[in-house]
């Protein structure tokens, strides 16, 4: 793939709901419920702003929504963020643009007085590369909870002190 020029934005606009289904349904990795919850974060957010406790990052090439992230801060703590949603279109991976979401999410997260990131993933095979990637990104596996989403599919929990 030839080099993008990316544009960045963390403004959600009317149209990004169906921009995140299709970013999302394009993987392969999401079910519909998944997916459903990806578009009403975005849908949230849109209805009630920074009251909805989701912030957004949305990556555009050639006026294309490519890719995005979702994360906010985990209610009861002081400097704990989530990281909810990090995807990619398809048609788009492999080009560095999910390194790049998740480093500007951090950048964000640390403005706005952040200094641990959480991220869960699934454990089934599919996810190995997804894994790979949270690992590769300097984030560390604090946790594998086995079964948690069906039986033969843990939760991993990886975190990353930025």
């Amino acid at each position: 793939m030839q080099a993008l020029h990316l544009e960045w934005r963390d403004t959600v606009l009317p149209e990004d709901p169906e921009h995140v289904r299709e970013i999302v349904s394009s993987t392969g990795f999401f079910s519909q419920d998944e997916i459903d919850i990806a578009v009403e974060l975005v849908t949230e957010c849109l209805e009630k702003g920074i009251e909805s406790g989701y912030h957004f990052i949305f990556a555009e090439a050639a006026g294309k929504t490519v890719g995005y992230a979702c994360f906010g801060s985990i209610p009861a703590t002081q400097e704990s963020y989530d990281l909810y949603w990090i995807a990619v279109h398809n048609d788009y991976r492999g080009a560095g643009i999910g390194k790049l979401l998740l480093t500007k999410s951090e950048t964000t997260i640390r403005r706005l007085g952040g200094t641990r990131v959480y991220i869960e993933t699934s454990g089934r095979d599919q996810y190995e590369s997804t894994r790979a990637f949270y690992l590769r990104c300097a984030c560390t596996e604090a946790a594998v909870l086995t079964d948690f989403y069906a039986p033969g599919d843990a939760k991993y929990i990886y975190v990353k002190k930025i």
